[in-house]
């Protein structure tokens, strides 16, 4: 996503910017959706100008990062479709159920949840904790294959 907006500023402003300002970018004014009220929220960024090669700042919008998004976030909801039509059915009727719920760094960007929930009609939340959730999760997933592990050992 990241490269995504980097990539689309130089294209649309001959602007160069790094990562550390297209994931400030993605935070303050990403989106999933094309804004509600026409160009959105609106933010100054600097970088440098790829005409001239001097500093420069320009004002971006909400509208021009969510096109600058759209292909990635397009490969993400395919992503999950295809899985989701790959599930066992035992599985599925859980996911129907309780639904999706959305992990990692990824999840972050905004009305990510809800275009989800429209292209797949499931019910979509983020987790609590989608930076660490996944982290937290292998940690215990691991202590309990160690208790696992000692129990099963213990009955051969």
């Amino acid at each position: 996503m990241d490269e995504a907006i980097i990539n689309y500023i130089r294209k649309q402003h001959n602007l160069l910017v790094g990562a550390a300002t297209a994931e400030r970018i993605k935070k303050e004014i990403g989106t999933a959706m094309p804004p509600e009220n026409g160009e959105g929220q609106r933010m100054f960024i600097k970088g440098r100008d790829l005409v001239n090669g001097l500093p420069n700042e320009i004002e971006i919008t909400e509208m021009q990062i969510w096109e600058s998004l759209s292909e990635p976030v397009t490969a993400v909801v395919d992503g999950v479709r295809f899985a989701l039509e790959n599930t066992p059915p035992e599985l599925s009727a859980d996911i129907v159920d309780k639904g999706i719920i959305m992990t990692g760094g990824g999840s972050l960007l905004s009305r990510l949840d809800e275009l989800l929930r429209i292209k797949t009609g499931l019910p979509v939340k983020r987790a609590e904790d989608p930076l660490l959730c996944v982290a937290l999760g292998t940690g215990k997933t691991l202590e309990e294959l160690k208790v696992m592990g000692s129990v099963l050992l213990r009955s051969y």
